[in-house]
């Protein structure tokens, strides 16, 4: 097995133990919203699992896909979680078994899947190339464990289309920078297409949406870690953040809020 290498912050295999709990909620969270939801029915109608078929989830985390996987290939098939993080195996184990639910999670990464070659006939991955400085050698590994004729649900964020209005348009470029370098490949979701078909797979559909916010409130751990972020680095002064606090509280009371960012998916195939 080759070793694994997490690159960004926001990667499981660099979240500490503590850390575990607040890590849950945030994905609880985004699996919560609409905009996933919607994005997460086109996938998997893309994908189609079928009864009897091996279905891989890379990049599990707390198990909401696999379960689901694992729903659509029972009573004869198998759905595998693959998550580095054991904080989030562990909850991905235990909400399996009070759901009862046969999925199951091993440890790996997706530089270096724990699956045989030829040995998958679905694969879900969302949201774990944006991770990733080497996301080309995920995708080989993706068309790796593919059998012929089996189907990949490729998922992920394109940072640079993040939106936040109202605010002095140079601070809002600057928290927007901040986001650009908090991950390692933040142009993921624009890159998705090409490198499935880099490595010899059809491109079935191609899919996206935007994660918008509710209107009347600011995100605030997001805005303030933003914020933050780039005072530290020199910026933006804090009257410039104070500034933009204020004008995003007034548009929230207002109900004039917006905050959103563009998720996109691809689903490929193995020629058969």
């Amino acid at each position: 097995m080759r070793e694994s290498r997490p690159t960004s912050a926001f990667h499981s295999d660099n979240i500490t133990a503590s850390a575990t709990d607040t890590l849950v909620r945030v994905l609880d969270m985004q699996a919560a919203s609409a905009g996933v939801r919607r994005l997460r029915d086109w996938a998997q109608l893309g994908v189609g699992a079928r009864p009897g078929e091996r279905a891989v989830d890379i990049g599990s985390g707390t198990g909401a896909v696999t379960r689901v996987l694992a729903a659509a290939v029972a009573p004869d098939g198998e759905a595998i979680g693959v998550e580095p993080n054991p904080g989030l195996r562990t909850v991905a184990e235990q909400r399996a078994a009070d759901a009862g639910s046969p999925a199951r999670f091993v440890d790996g990464d997706a530089l270096a899947l724990p699956i045989a070659d030829l040995d998958a006939d679905v694969v879900w991955c969302e949201r774990v190339f944006q991770h990733l400085a080497e996301p080309d050698k995920a995708a080989a590994e993706i068309a790796r464990i593919l059998r012929p004729g089996g189907r990949v649900a490729l998922l992920d964020t394109d940072w640079a289309t993040t939106i936040l209005h109202p605010g002095d348009p140079e601070v809002v470029a600057a928290l927007t920078d901040g986001a650009l370098a908090a991950a390692a490949n933040p142009y993921a979701g624009r890159k998705l297409a090409g490198q499935l078909a880099a490595v010899g797979l059809e491109i079935d559909d191609l899919g996206s949406q935007a994660l918008v916010q509710d209107p009347r409130k600011v995100t605030w751990p997001l805005v303030k870690l933003l914020a933050e972020t780039a005072l530290r680095g020199e910026l933006i002064t804090e009257e410039q953040r104070d500034t933009l606090y204020a004008d995003l509280s007034a548009a929230a009371e207002q109900g004039a809020l917006h905050m959103s960012v563009t998720m996109f998916g691809v689903i490929a195939r193995r020629p058969a």
